[in-house]
């Protein structure tokens, strides 16, 4: 969805609020927060990455916005929490095209990158953005929503259930809670060790970082008080001839996994790591494969 943070994973990435996170991304990118020069090249770093994301996996985004319409019928208004760059944000505006949008996120650097797209695709008008954070009430509390989208921000939170118990009260009788989480971060090299390598550390670190990345979010949502109405795994398996773009959304991923796995791996695998990142985008087995899963839920 993807605060703005890690981007998640690298993508998708999402954003909601800020906490450790884990994945190479995440870490580069909170360990950059206060360091002005530094904060800004990761935010640039980021921003490009959600939004390779959001081009690469174009058609995966428009038919997971099909099946949320249909789960939700048409509505009036949309809240997206932890909206990054808007793909979510964009995405939500064009599907609901009666709908008026309102963006949350913890970075204002991302919000005005959206209000950026949002100008030039001609949808200013229909979205409107908010700077907060996720884990505290101000993301919600001016919310009186008909369907509410979070996109790989829920595992950011670090009290989920108390955090979507306030959702909830943000939400119209009647109204909707999607939440969308990626299961896994994409692979790009099928059979490839050190990615495998790489990725086993990823796991390793998000697991006290971010514990619920990869969660059955059913649970935590009923806890919460919700009734979950439908779920849907949604799998990526992009062969050639792929999207212009992969190669630099493949390259850019492996870079920021480098930068987030410093001192985790030994010196030849980092050093190898950014090989590897330097040869994909010409990689003839080059792919994207991941998995995310949506929930529909109501309060």
């Amino acid at each position: 969805m993807t605060q703005s943070h890690t981007h998640d994973h690298v993508h998708g990435h999402t954003h909601g609020h800020a906490h450790n996170q884990p994945h190479g991304h995440d870490k580069a990118h909170d360990h950059a927060h206060a360091h002005g020069h530094a904060h800004q090249h990761d935010h640039q770093d980021l921003a490009d990455i959600l939004d390779l994301d959001a081009e690469v996996l174009h058609d995966h985004l428009t038919e997971v916005m099909a099946w949320v319409h249909e789960q939700t019928g048409d509505v009036a208004t949309v809240l997206d929490l932890g909206a990054g760059t808007g793909a979510g944000t964009l995405a939500l505006a064009r599907r609901f095209p009666g709908a008026t949008v309102t963006a949350v996120d913890v970075s204002p650097q991302m919000l005005q990158h959206l209000r950026h797209k949002a100008q030039a695709a001609g949808l200013a008008d229909r979205i409107h953005t908010v700077e907060a954070d996720l884990d505290g009430a101000d993301g919600t509390k001016a919310a009186d929503a008909d369907l509410v989208w979070a996109a790989n921000s829920l595992h950011h939170l670090a009290d989920p259930v108390a955090s979507l118990a306030r959702i909830r009260g943000a939400i119209r009788p009647g109204g909707h809670l999607v939440a969308f989480e990626m299961d896994a971060f994409p692979r790009f090299l099928p059979g490839d060790e050190l990615e495998t390598r790489c990725h086993e550390a990823v796991t390793a670190m998000r697991a006290g970082d971010m514990p619920h990345l990869g969660a059955d979010w059913a649970p935590l949502l009923r806890a919460a008080g919700f009734t979950v109405q439908a779920q849907r795994r949604f799998e990526i398996d992009l062969e050639p001839p792929l999207p212009e773009a992969t190669g630099r959304y493949a390259q850019t991923s492996l870079r920021r996994l480098r930068q987030g796995l410093e001192g985790r791996l030994s010196p030849e695998d980092l050093a190898a790591l950014e090989a590897l990142a330097e040869a994909v985008p010409t990689r003839p087995d080059l792919t994207v494969r991941a998995r995310r899963t949506a929930w529909v839920a109501t309060p």
